[in-house]
């Protein structure tokens, strides 16, 4: 899969978490869009002073009215022509996913080759972060309507109901769960101590896989998928923005990880975005019932 080159429109809306200190949800989205070239026009769900796993902040959700009568404005703006991809994060509430799903089919409409990935934000490893009905409206509303989507491995287990440590599992558990495409991050990997993200399309399976670095900064998700996006967008197909999505993120991660910095550190490794010299592995999958899709 590969859409878009360097004579459609490049414009991504951006639709996630805004904090004040820190690289998470449209901090890091943003900024990677951006520095590969597409302009962003960002809309924050929610704004905190730090990423909650630094500890308590303020929360502040914009009231719903307010919330759908924005992304109603971006679905008359004149400039909606301009508009390449729809890239939705982390929900404040459950009720902003009806607007996120109106203004993508309005992009749609506009634009028939407009892109929509979602990142269904709602947990990790630990269990899910956000009210149930959040995960659902993320799952039954947004899902559907995405041409990828990039849950981890524990948003897809509870999307699923199938708990996933195998390669092959996480693959069999994207064939069901919604979009054609599905980058699952924080696969199970085949190599040891590793850890991989997977991607499942109509015509393959494959995971790139790196080591572990434990105690990683928060932000590899959102990172993961403005990269991905913004691979398929400037015409990469699914294979390479795998790859090179990969490589840039685990270069990221773990030149955050040698500084001990407790957020990554865009700033500083914006070049990684760009031109990662890191290495992964990328191998082809077969599993039960899928194989190698042809």
């Amino acid at each position: 899969m590969s859409v878009g080159g360097n004579d459609q429109p490049r414009a991504v809306i951006v639709i996630s978490s805004h904090v004040v200190r820190g690289t998470v949800g449209n901090r890091a989205m943003v900024f990677a869009l951006e520095t590969l070239g597409f302009p962003v026009w960002a809309v924050p769900t929610v704004t905190l002073s730090w990423h909650p796993g630094h500890g308590p902040s303020t929360r502040i959700v914009p009231p719903l009215e307010d919330f759908a009568a924005l992304l109603r404005d971006l679905e008359g703006a004149k400039w909606l022509g301009e508009v390449a991809g729809v890239l939705s994060g982390y929900l404040g509430e459950a009720g902003q996913a009806e607007a996120v799903a109106s203004l993508v089919r309005k992009v749609k409409a506009t634009n028939p080759d407009a892109f929509y990935l979602c990142d269904p934000v709602m947990g990790d490893q630990g269990g899910l972060y956000v009210p149930e009905e959040v995960a659902a409206a993320q799952r039954d509303r947004l899902m559907p309507l995405a041409d990828v989507a990039t849950p981890n491995r524990y948003e897809l287990e509870w999307m699923t109901g199938v708990k996933l440590e195998t390669p092959a599992a996480v693959a069999e558990a994207a064939l069901d769960a919604g979009p054609p495409t599905m980058l699952v991050t924080s696969s199970p990997a085949q190599m040891p101590r590793g850890t991989g993200n997977l991607l499942l399309t109509p015509d393959a399976a494959m995971i790139a896989e790196h080591r572990v670095i434990e105690r990683p900064p928060n932000g590899l998700g959102d990172l993961t998928a403005a990269l991905f996006l913004a691979r398929l967008l400037d015409g990469q197909n699914a294979q390479n923005a795998l790859q090179t999505t990969t490589e840039s993120v685990f270069e990221v991660l773990a030149r955050a990880a040698k500084r001990g910095a407790d957020e990554l550190t865009l700033e500083t490794d914006a070049q990684s975005l760009s031109h990662p010299m890191a290495m992964v592995q990328t191998r082809f999958l077969t599993y039960p019932g899928g194989g190698r899709r042809a």
